[in-house]
Parts: C-alpha cells; structure tokens; sequence
C-alpha cells in the first residue's frame, strides 16, 4: 500500500539531513533519530554508512552538500487510500479536512467499507450541532479549560453541570463517543449524542486536571484457535491490554484487561466469539455470561 520510500530509513535519513541543513546535528543527535524512526540494529547501520559515506549525504563534519531540504511526497496509491479515510464522517469532528485531495477519486467508495459487530444507532456524526458541540468539548480538553455542560440523563431528565474534562473516548462496538470528566468532587461519564449545550469557561487549575484513575478488570479466555480465531481475537481487541500464552492442542490462554465500566461491552464482544473462547477466570464473569447464555435460550424456546 505505501511506498518504502517512507519507511524508517528514509525517514531517518530525512530527519537527519534536515538538522544537518539547520546548522545543529550532531553525532548522538543522529543515534537519536535513528532510535526514534528506524529500528533496533539501524544504528549500527546508518550512522557508519553516513559516516564512512558510503552514502555520500553527509560529510565528516555532520554538513550535507544538499541544497534543498528532503521532502517525502506522497504516491498517488497513498493519496487515494487517504481520500477513501477522509469520507468517514468522524473525520471532520477533528476539523480534518481533504485539501489538496480534492481531484483525487477513492481507493474504495464509501459503501464498500462494511464494519460487523457494531451497534446501528451510531452517533448523528453530520448533524451540525453534534460536529459544534463536539468542537467545543474538544476544544476545552486541548486547552484545559472549564465546561458548563447540559445533557440528558438516562432516565431522560436533563442535567446542567460545570465540569473538568479529562479524558475523549470512542466506543468501536456502540460507535459512539464519550467524555469522562469530574464535578463536585464525582467522576462521570457522559455521551456526546446526550450533550444538549456546551459552553467554554475559564482555564483549569493543574491540581484539578489530574486524570482520575479508573477502575480496571481482568478477564482470562481460552481460546480454540479454529477458523482463524486467535488472529480475529487479536484484531477484535487490539485497543486493550492483553497477554496471550501458548497451551496445548492449539489452544491459548488470553488475559484481557478492561475498564470496569465497559464490562457490558467486553462480555457482549466475547460471546460473539461463541465456543472459540471460554471465560475462566474470575468466577463472576463467568456467571454473568452463564446468565446472559441462559436468557438467550429462552428467548428461543418462547
């Protein structure tokens, strides 16, 4: 899909014949870059072959004879491939837009991107007062400020707080966003299609801006890797932490850790899996799906 002209040598290289033009590289400034942007053993390659000059970018001096800075253009396979990111309607929430990319067709239409596993009843993503409200919630985390926030709450009574936002959060399996934040000393949890008006307020003291920490859980799964199921657990539940450990017979031990609040959504995600994992561990886990399973069986025989 890319081009190996980005990839980490490159990349390295660029960041390093950038610094040397602006007058400030210096040796373990080059080791730096090429801790950061290439991989492990490249620093026993590409500071030599500057060096040595085998590739003769750089002299002994930490000077390059370019003239011009290295630029790293996009291939047209990349621009189509970001055109094609660019029509999911979450993007312009970021104020992201396709600049640039406007003559550009898709990789892929819009409709040719088809996501399982997924609640139908989504945010309202291209409702002007959503993408507003949005903004503003955004806007109060990056700059660290106070929200006077109304909402509605889950018994439909509407809810006007002032807050401290810590954190944005996004919900693959509900596709929905969230915001956690503090009032009055409580910690909560609000979703943004519920924010009925949100308005910016003065900037936040750091000793209130502290993250609060949230409660997590542990879940352990054996998984039976039939129809490729350890590779769809690994990519179903990439977002979370997880240790995974080899057993016998082509089975394997999964220890998922989650937000306490989000163990709803962890025990729904799991049972989609049906007999490819088994909850052991904790008992109580395994007795909430071992009702869940049972309420389905009646509904059937109903």
């Amino acid at each position: 899909m890319f081009n190996e002209i980005h990839g980490g040598y490159y990349s390295a290289v660029e960041k390093i014949l950038s610094r040397a033009m602006d007058g400030n590289l210096t040796r373990e400034g080059v080791l730096d870059i090429v801790r950061q942007c290439a991989f492990e053993e490249s620093v026993l390659t590409i500071p030599q072959a500057l060096e040595t000059q085998r590739w003769p970018l750089l002299t002994r001096e930490l000077h390059t004879p370019l003239t011009h800075k290295p630029s790293m253009p996009l291939t047209m396979l990349q621009k189509r491939w970001m055109k094609t990111i660019l029509q999911d309607p979450r993007i312009r929430l970021f104020g992201v837009t396709d600049e640039g990319l406007e003559d550009v067709e898709p990789l892929y239409p819009a409709d040719a991107i088809v996501w399982y596993d997924r609640y139908s009843d989504g945010d309202p993503y291209g409702d002007e007062g959503y993408i507003e409200r949005f903004s503003v919630i955004l806007k109060a985390l990056r700059e660290q400020r106070r929200i006077r926030i109304c909402f509605e709450g889950r018994k439909g009574f509407p809810h006007a707080w002032v807050c401290v936002l810590h954190r944005l959060e996004y919900s693959a399996k509900d596709d929905k966003f969230r915001v956690l934040c503090t009032t009055y000393g409580k910690t909560m949890t609000i979703n943004l299609s519920r924010v009925m008006y949100c308005e910016l307020l003065d900037v936040c003291g750091e000793e209130i801006t502290t993250i609060p920490r949230v409660k997590r859980d542990t879940v352990v799964l054996h998984l039976t890797d039939e129809r490729n199921a350890l590779e769809r657990v690994m990519l179903h539940f990439s977002h979370l932490e997880k240790e995974t450990r080899r057993l016998e017979d082509g089975r394997y031990e999964v220890r998922l850790t989650y937000e306490s609040e989000d163990e709803t959504e962890i025990l729904i995600r799991i049972l989609s899996f049906g007999p490819m994992l088994e909850v052991v561990a904790p008992q109580d886990f395994r007795d909430k799906v071992r009702e869940r399973i049972e309420k389905q069986m009646k509904l059937r025989t109903l």
